[in-house]
């Protein structure tokens, strides 16, 4: 870190430890007023819930009341109907079974970044994002149904008997408070004058207390990423569903700024997430998205700049999204979501860039994923009406997609050759300079790992976000960029296209110097198209031949794998589909699974890791060049 920021974190938590005991208790927030309501919201949801819409909310909302929850690949102890929110659910970890510290303990004073027993904390704040009353307010604005009103109430009053400010685990993270005030929001514009007299002074004073905390520790230095985003829309719309809060115009013009600033900050000119996850980079655009959509109802829209970058963000998840919509588990995906059903989406970055092109009108460049989720009609998400074929080169965000046909087939390859994440510790990025994905006739055959865990992954939080899971090469079984904790990196490896052409024939060159200081040597990566596919040519620049360089590559779980005398095959629903092929000398091995370091893994959605095939080419003898063929298999 900067010698500032140690000196703002230590004054931080010096303001931190005055606080405790001297801020607390619901009455100090206390805010009679009108109902909550961020305007033009329920109009625009109730004019575009199409049918499958519907029946998504429903079903997530039937789910709510019968007591299931599931998040981040994990199903809660399922709960009565009868008593759907008791108070010991808002501290239960699903895994461990155990209880978080509530009420009897101040928030900054529970330790939860080491800790093991009790289990990954990330669980116990997905369940207090309070995300589940989206679905039961919006399934009570179609039908009707008291069961789903009298729950969203029942849920507002339970967290606040068990979650007094500031005490609990639930207050600790801005980005927390912030998800959860959207949700409360969300719910109460919804749901509307049917709440009770009670339940509507209950959510104008925790949407005050939450204000309040979000406003006096916001995310500053290495912490200004997507969590300072997440807590200036959670302010902004907090002044904007309750103008006549005191405060409220100097807390709305602050958070206003924070957006339009931070939009150009983390999104940037060519449509990438700075952070170097589409994920997150769709995360960072829905909080901006829905601050957008709301100010512009309120007659008080935001910049037109900050609609470009949401257009720009649109259209590189075009370029990037198969015909399903999916995107490359490219960084950090914690399945972070702003309005939500509660069912994991698979392509969420398609349905917010799907969103984007709903609020600003025109076709939108992917394809409407079909779950139906509340954001489609939120935002009133369009339909699929362009296609993109050819080399596109993002280069300021680090990016070419080649999508194009090839020996009778659709070719879809990501090349990163971006930076490795954001500000100094690059929290999000992973170590996967020059790596690639591809993909024929959208099926995934070379794939990213993803993320798995964070706080609770231990060695194998490092393992995916190493060098070694991803499509590149790696110099002595070394990491190009230095791992320093589970969001931290020291040495961060810089990464360059050197030549970039379209066509036919097309090719792309870049480098990264990740080994350089250590070995004395840069990495250059050619991928050129051949008549029946392509090469990948790899060279160590600098330094002197070496015996320990490994070229890898992830392939999709749902392939199978064949040796041939001329490389590998794989297949996909037993039709061969590409041969991969290395150069002559070498030795090829493949595992799949294993323990740390033995095989490949994937993470189809957070929590989960399933064995997938990993080709791996060790050249036999020092070498500094090296060529490895795919063939696309008729």
């Amino acid at each position: 870190m900067h010698p500032l920021e140690i000196v703002s974190r230590a004054g931080e938590q010096a303001k931190r430890a005055r606080a405790r005991g001297k801020l607390e208790g619901w009455a100090r927030y206390a805010l009679p007023g009108p109902i909550p309501v961020l305007p033009g919201l329920r109009e625009q949801f109730l004019a575009n819930a199409d049918q499958r819409t519907r029946s998504a909310i429903e079903a997530a909302a039937q789910a709510v009341l019968a007591g299931r929850y599931e998040a981040l690949g994990v199903r809660w102890p399922e709960r009565s109907p009868d008593g759907l929110f008791p108070p010991e659910v808002w501290r239960l970890d699903p895994v461990t079974g155990g209880l978080w510290p509530g009420a009897d303990a101040y928030c900054f004073d529970i330790s939860y970044r080491h800790e093991r027993t009790l289990g990954d904390i990330k669980y116990v704040w997905e369940f207090n994002r309070l995300q589940f009353l989206q679905p039961l307010a919006a399934h009570y604005a179609l039908s009707r149904d008291r069961r789903a009103l009298e729950a969203v109430e029942q849920a507002i009053d339970s967290w606040f008997e068990a979650n007094p400010p500031f005490r609990g685990i639930a207050w600790n993270s801005g980005i927390e408070l912030a998800l959860r005030s959207i949700s409360v929001l969300v719910a109460v514009t919804l749901c509307g004058e049917a709440m009770s007299k009670a339940a509507i002074e209950r959510a104008r004073t925790l949407l005050n207390a939450h204000a309040f905390w979000m406003a006096r520790y916001p995310s500053r230095f290495s912490s200004a990423n997507n969590h300072l985003v997440a807590e200036a829309a959670g302010e902004f719309l907090i002044a904007l569903a309750m103008p006549e809060a005191p405060g409220a115009a100097r807390r709305e013009a602050h958070a206003r700024k924070v957006l339009e600033d931070e939009a150009h900050k983390q999104i940037l000119a060519d449509g990438v997430g700075a952070e170097q996850s589409p994920t997150y980079g769709a995360f960072t655009a829905e909080f901006i998205l829905l601050s957008a959509v709301v100010a512009r109802a309120a007659g008080r829209a935001l910049t037109p700049g900050v609609d470009q970058r949401l257009r720009a963000f649109a259209d590189f998840i075009g370029w990037l999204a198969g015909p399903d919509g999916r995107t490359p588990a490219i960084g950090d995906d914690d399945e972070g979501r702003v309005l939500s059903t509660g069912s994991h989406e698979h392509a969420y970055a398609s349905s917010v860039a799907a969103a984007v092109a709903g609020y600003l009108g025109g076709p939108s460049p992917v394809p409407r994923p079909a779950g139906g989720e509340l954001r489609d009609a939120c935002f009133g998400s369009p339909e699929k009406a362009t296609d993109n074929h050819g080399v596109k080169t993002f280069v300021e965000g680090g990016y070419s997609v080649v999508r194009e046909r090839r020996a009778g087939h659709e070719l879809h390859l990501v090349f990163d050759h971006g930076p490795l994440g954001y500000l100094s510790i690059a929290a999000h990025g992973h170590a996967d300079a020059l790596a690639f994905t591809l993909a024929l006739d959208g099926e995934p055959i070379l794939i990213d790992a993803g993320t798995y865990l964070y706080h609770s992954g231990g060695p194998w939080r490092d393992w995916f976000r190493g060098t070694a899971a991803h499509n590149t090469l790696t110099v002595a079984e070394q990491n190009q960029s230095s791992i320093a904790g589970p969001f931290n990196w020291t040495h961060k490896a810089a990464a360059a296209l050197e030549t970039g052409r379209g066509g036919e024939e097309w090719r792309l060159a870049g480098s990264h110097d990740g080994y350089l200081k250590r070995f004395g040597l840069r990495h250059r990566r050619v991928l050129e198209a051949s008549k029946d596919g392509l090469s990948i040519i790899d060279e160590l620049v600098g330094g002197v031949p070496r015996t320990d360089i490994a070229i890898r590559l992830l392939v999709s779980p749902a392939c199978s794998l064949e040796p041939r005398s001329d490389g590998m095959v794989l297949s996909l629903g037993g039709k061969p589909r590409l041969l991969v092929s290395p150069d002559a000398s070498g030795e090829l091995e493949w595992r799949a699974g294993g323990d740390i370091g033995e095989g490949g893994w994937a993470s189809p959605c957070f929590g989960e890791k399933v064995p997938a095939a990993q080709l791996v080419w060790r050249p036999r003898g020092p070498s500094r060049l090296v060529e490895t063929r795919l063939t696309i298999l008729p």
